[in-house]
């Protein structure tokens, strides 16, 4: 990294110094002056539902495919590592803790004979909060909206009651194809890939689900990925495709810096905490007068939580946590983006953010 990129992220941890020393005075959502409900709500609410221009088909050979497919299952079964391992690069962020994802990601798979648009979705979670419920409305839309729905099953876990209660509720989308991915086989023996297996064509007997195919892959391992994505595509319909070659998601690039910021911020915290992190990225853009091959990316964001401990633990002693959630997430961003970036992190506190309803609006759940 350049002398002027360590001497502009200085710069930056300098800032968020000085902020820790105004922990005591807590900023909460509802009453910053200075929060455009309007904009927000265009600039950073959930992303629409798949729907993508159709550009032209110039030399697409014939039987070219193109779709959507979703990624469904309990919290934490290894969805988002899916969508990456299959895009080939990281685009939805992954957590150890669960029900992380809450933003409809698309990524975009290009191959010779077709496109595939996956579609990675919150888990399917019994909810105790607005926030949850709100979720699951919004895993239940998407399955009535792509071509394939797949569900997600881990082999180091038994079938379960939340695998039943889901798949059955799938079952009730009549025209949707659906099909079952056993995940994370790296981590158990060949035998007990055979018993899973064999339970999860047994789960879709109990519950009427005829499997279109029912395939094992390790996505840590790179097991199958590449027959899953034949797999898919073969079941997409025919058509043109449906975004730009070179294009790996039509995420905006400030939900995208926003997730990798709260990946960050959740490695390493309370079991409880996870769910309570929010990120907005407030401002983002190329700072001006940089010359051409030295840009520099300004972002401004706020984590916001729920409660004055909270706030204490993402900052951390003396503000040490806040600036490896800094570090972490700069690194991440730059590594999607390729450009150097210079990240301006603020903890903020929205009181009970997950069960208001004007609070999830301006956070655009």
């Amino acid at each position: 990294m350049n002398d002027q990129h360590e001497a502009d992220q200085h710069e930056a941890e300098q800032h968020e110094a000085a902020e820790l020393d105004e922990l005591d005075e807590l900023d909460e959502l509802e009453d910053d002056e200075d929060f455009d409900e309007d904009e927000f709500d265009e600039d950073f609410g959930a992303l629409p539902p798949p729907a993508a221009p159709v550009f032209g088909t110039g030399d697409v050979p014939d039987g070219y495919r193109s779709g959507f497919a979703c990624f469904v299952g309990r919290p934490n079964v290894g969805k988002s590592t899916l969508t990456n391992a299959l895009v080939g690069q990281k685009i939805v962020i992954t957590s150890d803790k669960p029900q992380t994802t809450r933003t409809v990601v698309r990524g975009i798979v290009h191959r010779p004979d077709g496109q595939l648009v996956l579609v990675d979705t919150p888990g399917l979670h019994r909810p105790r909060t607005l926030l949850g419920e709100r979720l699951n409305d919004l895993v239940k839309t998407t399955w009535a909206e792509v071509d394939v729905v797949a569900v997600c099953f881990p082999a180091d876990e038994k079938i379960g009651p939340g695998d039943k209660f889901l798949v059955n509720e799938l079952a009730k989308v009549r025209r949707t194809t659906k099909i079952a991915v056993a995940t994370k086989t790296d981590l158990v023996t060949a035998e007990r890939i055979g018993e899973h297996l064999l339970d999860i064509a047994e789960l879709g007997r109990e519950t009427g689900t005829d499997w279109a195919e029912i395939v094992p892959v390790s996505s840590v391992g790179g097991d199958q990925i590449d027959l899953l994505g034949d797999l898919l595509v073969g079941l997409m319909p025919e058509g043109p495709p449906l975004y730009p070659d070179g294009d790996l998601t039509d995420a905006p690039e400030e939900i995208l810096a926003a997730e990798l910021i709260r990946e960050a911020a959740l490695d390493g915290v309370r079991d409880e905490l996870p769910h309570s992190i929010a990120v907005v990225v407030e401002e983002m853009g190329l700072r001006e007068g940089r010359p051409d091959d030295k840009p520099l990316l300004d972002i401004h964001a706020n984590l916001y939580v729920e409660r004055d401990s909270q706030k204490g633990i993402v900052i951390g002693r003396k503000g040490a946590r806040l600036r490896e959630v800094g570090t972490a997430a700069r690194k991440q961003i730059e590594a999607l983006l390729g450009t150097p970036v210079y990240l301006d992190l603020h903890v903020k506190i929205a009181k009970d953010w997950q069960r208001d309803p004007r609070q999830l609006r301006k956070l655009g759940f």
